[in-house]
């Protein structure tokens, strides 16, 4: 009879075990559902924008916590958030690889220039500049990969790239201390240029027209200067120096690649780069004659002042004074005459406006002169001290354009 009993005590137990291992283990089974709840995750384009939703109410009884993404998606949208490194391939020159020097004597010629449409490019800077620009590279030499990672290398994707010694570069290198990079770029198309923001938001009404500038150095700095007047655009009439050769991009300190820049044009086409408002004035480059000039227009002051200008005005004066017989010369010469002038820093920036600057030695040509006469321009002279030899083309470039900037300033606060 006990052992009855006991048989069904342990039976009625049984019947309970399973009950209070329940209650036992409920709470560590609430915690592991809300510790590990499914989620599905959405493609990874909803899912960085995803809005992450505010904090839920609180119920009570309930230790709410704030849900966290799986660690394994926490560290992927953090690599993806993460700049990523652009790794580049590049090859070593051997001994007596002449690439480096072949390339380079082959960019410094003008004529392969303009055949191949390739250029010649030197220092981190100008390389920096022209990459940011839009110019699509080829090759680039450097010596040490710290000078390659300080370009802009995302954009280095399709050039060759070879490392050289640096003896190599400094061998071929046209600077007295040179960075160790140089590179050969095609010839840059000003129609497909990204030019800065902020030099398209200070462009100003205002062209320059280049006119027989051969030295490279005036004409470097004479784009260095139309880039930080806010020039629109520059046009070369062909007999000027090459844009692109070295020496020009050097001194132009990345102003190539600042504000579209036109080369070798006729003097057929320069009106259609110019809108039909535009009114061109000529600089003219002084001469030894320019004081006797000033004599001849107005002798009350020519002791006080001497004027920029041209012998070719002197010409046009003494023709007017003399005997003269327009049989005797070229009908080219009959139909030219004296054009009419103002000194610079009168009113004459009424826009659109451009500006004419010629060479020391030829001065601006009778084209520029037509030119402007058809467009109601005048001369522009800077008056200087009797005696003195001509301005700089590069210094008077630079005197007309900030002039012109200073007088549409002085319209704008009017």
């Amino acid at each position: 009879m006990a052992a009855t009993v006991a048989r069904a005590a342990r039976g009625s137990l049984a019947l309970f075990r399973p009950v209070l291992g329940s209650a036992g283990d409920g709470r560590r089974g609430v915690r592991a559902l809300r510790r590990s709840p499914v989620r599905v995750h959405p493609p990874l384009a909803q899912a960085q924008q995803r809005v992450v939703p505010g904090p839920a109410q609180a119920q009570p009884g309930l230790n709410h916590k704030k849900p966290r993404d799986p660690p394994d998606f926490e560290r992927k949208r953090a690599r993806e958030e993460e700049p990523q490194e652009v790794e580049l391939r590049y090859e070593r020159a051997g001994s007596g690889d002449k690439r480096l020097s072949k390339v380079v004597t082959i960019a410094k010629s003008r004529v392969f220039r303009e055949k191949h449409g390739k250029i010649l490019l030197e220092g981190k800077r100008l390389i920096t500049d022209a990459l940011e620009a839009g110019a699509v590279p080829q090759t680039l030499f450097f010596s040490t990969q710290d000078q390659l990672k300080e370009l802009p290398v995302a954009k280095l994707k399709g050039a060759n790239l070879v490392k050289v010694k640096f003896e190599e570069i400094k061998t071929w290198s046209d600077v007295i201390a040179p960075q160790g990079v140089i590179g050969i770029f095609f010839r840059p198309d000003h129609a497909k240029m990204v030019y800065p923001e902020v030099q398209q938001k200070h462009t100003l009404p205002l062209s320059l027209i280049c006119d027989n500038i051969r030295d490279p150095g005036n004409l470097g700095t004479i784009l260095r200067s139309a880039a930080g007047a806010g020039c629109s655009r520059v046009l070369l009439v062909k007999g000027c120096v090459d844009a692109w050769e070295p020496k020009v991009l050097r001194a132009g300190m990345g102003a190539h690649f600042r504000l579209p820049i036109l080369t070798s044009l006729e003097w057929e086409v320069i009106p259609n780069y110019l809108s039909t408002e535009t009114c061109v004035y000529v600089a003219d480059s002084t001469g030894a004659d320019a004081q006797v000039e000033a004599e001849l227009a107005s002798p009350s002051k020519a002791s006080s002042h001497g004027w920029v200008s041209r012998p070719y005005n002197l010409k046009a004066l003494q023709l007017a004074q003399s005997d003269w017989d327009p049989a005797s010369d070229s009908k080219e010469e009959r139909e030219t005459g004296p054009l009419e002038a103002q000194h610079y820093y009168e009113h004459w920036m009424d826009a659109p406006v451009a500006v004419v600057i010629g060479g020391e030695t030829h001065g601006v040509s009778d084209e520029a002169m037509e030119l402007a006469e058809n467009t109601g321009g005048k001369r522009l002279l800077i008056p200087v001290v009797p005696g003195v030899d001509s301005l700089n083309s590069a210094m008077a470039a630079s005197i007309l354009l900030f002039e012109g900037k200073r007088q549409l300033h002085q319209m704008e606060q009017s």
